[in-house]
């Protein structure tokens, strides 16, 4: 059998096994120190992990390899300069416009609704606030963000992928009841 299906098998049986306890050490370590979500930083950890395992020498103990990387990835982000905070005077009405027309077509807009589009974008955790912000309102791309946040790309799209359904909620429940 060769090294790249044993090391793939490795690790995959210990994150099937082990994943809620990965999540637990990751959340630990970053409470205070960053506003991350730990099953982005596992994901993009195994990630990396199974997509190299071929450029491994053979993986003797996954635990303490696994571990160690997630060790590393925290210690990486720590690092990154932080996504800035927003405020609601950073919102902007051309581009809340455009992203209302672009991705929650079938909301008619209106001032009130730009008032509610700015406080559910105010109201989102910071991490999905940030990447609608920095992609749909300042015109980032998911690599230029990527590459100034140390964040891979699948986990921006799908960050902002969540937080486009929340906002689409979050207006949809507001239109019902005003």
């Amino acid at each position: 059998m060769n090294q790249q299906t044993e090391n793939n098998k490795k690790l995959k049986a210990f994150f099937n096994t082990e994943y809620n306890a990965l999540t637990s050490y990751v959340k630990v370590r970053i409470r205070e120190s960053i506003d991350q979500n730990a099953e982005d930083i596992i994901q993009d950890v195994a990630l990396k992990l199974f997509s190299g395992a071929n450029g491994y020498s053979p993986i003797n103990n996954v635990a303490s390899f696994v571990y160690r990387s997630l060790k590393n990835k925290i210690i990486d982000l720590r690092r990154k300069k932080k996504y800035s905070n927003y405020t609601i005077d950073e919102i902007h009405h051309k581009n809340l416009k455009e992203v209302v027309e672009e991705n929650l077509d079938d909301i008619l807009y209106s001032k009130k609704l730009e008032e509610q589009l700015k406080q559910s974008i105010l109201n989102l955790k910071q991490v999905y606030r940030d990447v609608i912000i920095a992609i749909d309102l300042q015109g980032y791309t998911y690599k230029e963000l990527s590459e100034s946040t140390g964040i891979s790309k699948g986990t921006l799209m799908s960050r902002r992928h969540r937080a486009l359904g929340i906002l689409l909620k979050n207006l949809k429940n507001n239109k019902i009841k005003n």
